[in-house]
């Protein structure tokens, strides 16, 4: 069995200040999961967040409930 690669990617909405994460949301369908890891540092640690817990989240962003004070 081959095992899928993570596809990487940032969004077009990152800044260029350098605080950025990637998702690879090309794991869903096959594994259930959206990896996530600072942009910064392609080497380092990477979270594997459930699909369903990375879409609420997903949607609590789009209706500004992490909105800064």
């Amino acid at each position: 069995m081959k095992t899928e690669s993570p596809r990487w990617f940032k969004s077009s909405y990152s800044d260029t200040g350098g605080d950025c994460v990637e998702v690879a949301a090309n794991l869903v369908a096959s594994q259930g999961i959206v990896p996530v890891r600072d942009s910064k540092v392609v080497d380092g640690p990477v979270v594997d967040v459930r699909a369903a817990a990375f879409s609420a989240f997903v949607a609590g962003v789009q209706a500004g409930m992490f909105n800064a004070a």
